[in-house]
This record gives C-alpha cells, sequence and structure tokens, in this order.
C-alpha cells in the first residue's frame, strides 16, 4: 500500500456553531469509514504566511492550507476516490492528493 497526503484548501461553508458541529460530525464519520486506510487523521491548520524568494506574504496564497491528513491506499486512483466522499468537498472546500515519497530525510 501507498501512501497519500490529503492536503485540505479552503473552508466549507459553514454559517452556525451547529452546522460547524454537523460537518464535524460528518468528517469524523467520513475518516472512521476509511478504517485501517487511516495512517494519521492529521490536523487542521491555522493561518499561514507563504515564504518566497522575495519574502514573506501574510496570506496562504490563492488556495490556503486548511489542513492536512494521510491515509493508504492502493493507487492514486483510490486515494482520489476516497478524497471525493470527504464533508470537506461537499462542503465547498477541496482536497489536494499527493503520492508521499519513500525516501531518506
Amino acid at each position: 500500500m501507498q501512501k497519500f497526503i490529503f492536503a485540505y484548501h479552503g473552508n466549507p461553508d459553514i454559517k452556525s456553531p451547529e452546522e460547524g458541529q454537523a460537518h464535524m460530525t460528518a468528517w469524523k464519520a467520513w475518516m472512521d469509514g476509511l478504517g485501517d486506510a487511516v495512517i494519521d487523521r492529521g490536523l487542521p491548520a491555522g493561518p499561514s504566511k507563504t515564504v518566497g524568494r522575495d519574502g514573506v506574504t501574510d496570506d496562504g496564497g490563492s488556495n490556503p492550507l486548511s489542513g492536512i491528513s494521510i491515509v493508504q491506499a492502493d493507487n492514486i486512483e483510490t486515494a482520489l476516490e476516497m478524497a471525493k466522499r470527504s464533508p470537506h468537498v461537499t462542503g465547498g472546500g477541496t482536497i489536494e492528493v499527493a503520492p508521499a515519497m519513500d525516501m531518506e530525510m
């Protein structure tokens, strides 16, 4: 099985604390439904800064990172199918899916 990074971008359209709670309940159910494919549920990210050649900007670029998770799947197509079912996507956010490369660092 190969590892994949789920990089969450944007934020779902949540208008109330109740919608926020419902979203988190749906997200936890989705994660639980992935079963043993989940290596690391990850964590949300706060406001980011971008470091570049010209210095630091006070934004996350055009589509700021909002969290990450690590999963495993047979191939990227399977990982993409897993991501498509996420409440983050159905709520208006996006998930960038990338293979994690095993290399000695």
